[in-house]
């Protein structure tokens, strides 16, 4: 689909404003959105420029809200989280969950393992080293949906 098709004239707050269209790198991210199936709102376009043209990147829902305030876009805690979501559910991230309790998106979708680093609460791609020779079957009835592979770190101890 061709983004002109969906500029929309329908108003509304949720309406792509022309004047945010202006630039090749908003265009891009508009059609990645559209390319997704979903619909190009202000949130997923203010959120999606801040995701996807900074290159490779892993970021919580908090540390992506605090960038959003930063760039003045308004936007609460709880749409940040929904359009995070929603852009997984859509293949544009991969949901992580480092740590059992806080889920890092990651901007690259492919099968790769990250380091966590404990206490500094921070993902960081394994660059090289690590190859399976065999993945185990899936079982009767089921298909491996994916695979996360996350080495936790923690600084030594000094002795």
């Amino acid at each position: 689909m061709d983004i002109q098709a969906t500029n929309n004239p329908v108003g509304g707050e949720d309406a792509v404003a022309p004047g945010l269209l202006s630039d090749d790198a908003t265009k891009h991210c508009l059609q990645m959105l559209v390319d997704a199936g979903l619909r190009p709102t202000r949130q997923r376009l203010a959120l999606g420029k801040l995701l996807f043209l900074r290159g490779h990147r892993h970021v919580t829902a908090e540390s992506l809200y605090d960038e959003a305030v930063a760039a003045n876009a308004y936007l609460s805690l709880a749409t940040v989280y929904n359009t995070l979501n929603q852009f997984t559910e859509a293949g544009l991230l991969r949901r992580i969950a480092a740590d059992g309790i806080k889920s890092f998106f990651d901007t690259d979708t492919s099968v790769h393992p990250h380091f966590y680093l404990e206490g500094e609460d921070v993902l960081v791609d394994v660059a090289a080293g690590l190859a399976f020779s065999k993945v185990p079957d899936a079982l009767p009835g089921h298909e491996i949906a994916r695979l996360d592979v996350i080495i936790h770190l923690r600084r030594k101890r000094m002795q």
